[in-house]
């Protein structure tokens, strides 16, 4: 086949299916499609400390869940594409890839702050069949820093205060919740809410690390504690769990006591998982404050995104052992896959004694 025909064949193929081929939008004649091409429409709106903020307009709010991790989860919402707080393991990253945003670095400078959201969360409820669960925050933070300014996660939260049988989940590491207790009360008080609050670790030095622009671990239990007084149902998200960092039992048995000791309605934790996209960012992050793990962390997470399923069983009987002790409850997804036999790790000869110093 000669030059010409191969170019035309490549051109004809980026014609149906342009977003398979951005490099070819000189040639096509075309500018980015999707996602993309909303970013990219995108008005400035504003600057922070090393991050910018801009405009998207989207043409929906709710996404469908198709995810055989989280099977109860039908539908999910993110104010915004991006997040503030930096946090070394987060794997939403990689939504950034949907913009043609190929540095990993990129998700906590460049922040999108979705348009009209209110208007469009009003149409889009009509399609949520009773029963179904909705999560806010799944991937960006919804009490980002911008939020103060914003109000992007208010305005949702006014909509779903007319409504009534929904059942809706919000994730967060923000204190900024906090603001919104009166709208959480009178979504309460008709539909089914429950907050979840993340607190990796209670080492205040490591989050300051780990997670670089988030509250500090005292003031998120201060949150919850404030949460739980005005009577709302909220747990603590002890995630993710990271392998010789803060997986120990003496680390669970902490986090466990303090969540206890905040009147957490439930405690969970998770395994790390890191998409390819995330993945050097944390690894990064191991090389300089824990060399001594960077092998490990190499060896396991080369060619593979999720520790061991013996790894996670373990985990599991270690986090139900911890609630059954201090009298806590399982978030209800955890509740509903039953109590697994525990099985110690094969990894324990790839992690080595657990690091229980840093973790006390």
């Amino acid at each position: 086949m000669c030059m010409g025909e191969e170019k035309a064949n490549i051109i004809q193929r980026g014609t149906l299916f342009p977003a398979l081929f951005p490099d070819l939008f000189p040639i096509l004649g075309q500018g980015p499609v999707g996602i993309a091409r909303l970013a990219a429409e995108g008005e400035k709106a504003g600057e922070g400390h090393r991050v910018e903020f801009r405009t998207m307009t989207p043409r929906s709010l709710l996404n469908r869940t198709v995810s055989k991790r989280m099977p109860w989860m039908d539908w999910t919402i993110n104010p915004y594409r991006g997040c503030e707080f930096g946090c070394r393991y987060c794997y939403a990253r990689y939504t950034h890839e949907f913009m043609d945003r190929q540095d990993p670095e990129l998700f906590e400078r460049e922040i999108y702050i979705k348009q009209h959201a209110a208007w469009l969360l009003r149409q889009e409820l009509k399609e949520v069949r009773a029963g179904e669960q909705i999560a806010l925050g799944t991937a960006t933070d919804p009490y980002q820093p911008i939020e103060r300014r914003a109000r992007v996660t208010r305005s949702l939260l006014e909509v779903f205060a007319e409504q009534q049988g929904l059942r809706l989940g919000i994730v967060t590491k923000s204190t900024l919740i906090e603001r919104d207790i009166d709208l959480l009360l009178k979504i309460a008080e008709r539909n089914r809410l429950v907050l979840h609050l993340t607190i990796t670790t209670p080492d205040a030095k490591l989050a300051r690390i780990l997670e670089p622009r988030a509250p500090s671990p005292e003031l998120r239990f201060r949150t919850v504690e404030r949460l739980r007084a005005a009577g709302l149902q909220v747990g603590i998200l002890c995630s993710p769990l990271m392998p010789g960092i803060t997986d120990s039992p003496r680390a669970l048995e902490g986090m466990a006591r303090r969540a206890k000791k905040a009147g957490a309605s439930f405690f969970a934790a998770q395994p790390l998982f890191l998409k390819p996209y995330s993945k050097p960012v944390f690894l990064r992050f191991i090389h300089e404050h824990f060399p001594e793990l960077e092998r490990a962390y190499e060896t396991r997470y080369r060619d593979k995104a999720f520790v061991s399923k013996a790894y996670q069983e373990r985990v599991a009987a270690l986090v139900r052992a911890v609630v059954r002790k201090h009298g806590l409850e399982q978030r209800f997804s955890e509740a509903l896959e039953g109590a697994a036999k525990p099985v110690w790790p094969v990894q324990a000869e790839l992690w080595g004694a657990w690091r229980e110093t840093r973790t006390a």
